[in-house]
């Protein structure tokens, strides 16, 4: 989790704002965007189901149109239904367009699974994309939004780890080390931020 938590965001194609937790995650990949450290956002799902938390891209683009994002810089991937299928369409689109660096967006209590569920699609496609998480911050643990603490998300989601490792969907600890390391030495090399 320590590795997750401390990546060392550069420079990215996109910024991939993963759907859910109601309205709380676009303003991150905005500010991606409007630093600079971005040059397109994803919205990346198609559920659903408020009562989880989770908007619709129509109503949630408005907000993110309003920032000033240029309509040509905000992509629907409208496909998944759930994580793993995220980083699969996500992954194909990225392969397509040549985009070689993800920032991912999400809650920080989703981010960990997130990043393991993307990692094991990048590692099993042998893309060599470099992911960087970008969570959002700031988040009450103990506030319900509608859907449940904060802090009961993260039980579920270590119950979801478990669950998803047992059929692999999630990249184990070993590949996150080698992969973080892989993608530090590029850092060292100067490469990931040509």
């Amino acid at each position: 989790m320590a590795i997750v938590d401390n990546d060392c965001l550069s420079k990215s194609d996109v910024a991939v704002l993963l759907e859910g937790d109601g309205f709380f995650r676009f303003q991150k990949a905005v500010e991606l965007y409007q630093h600079g450290v971005v040059r397109k956002i994803v919205f990346s799902g198609n559920i659903v189901n408020k009562e989880y938390g989770s908007y619709p891209f129509d109503e949630v683009r408005p907000f993110i149109l309003k920032q000033g994002i240029p309509e040509e810089d905000l992509i629907h991937e409208d496909k998944s239904i759930n994580t793993q299928e995220q980083a699969v369409e996500v992954v194909k689109i990225a392969m397509k367009n040549g985009w070689k660096k993800l920032a991912l967006v999400a809650s920080h209590e989703h981010q960990y699974r997130a990043y393991l569920t993307f990692l094991r699609v990048v590692l099993d496609t042998d893309s060599r994309i470099i992911l960087y998480n970008a969570p959002v911050r700031n988040l009450n643990w103990f506030m319900d939004s509608g859907w449940g603490t904060r802090f009961d998300r993260l039980s579920a989601e270590f119950e979801r780890i478990e669950k998803y490792s047992a059929i692999g969907h999630l990249a184990n600890a070993r590949e996150v080390v080698e992969y973080q390391k892989w993608k530090e030495s590029l850092l060292d090399d100067g490469k990931s931020n040509a």
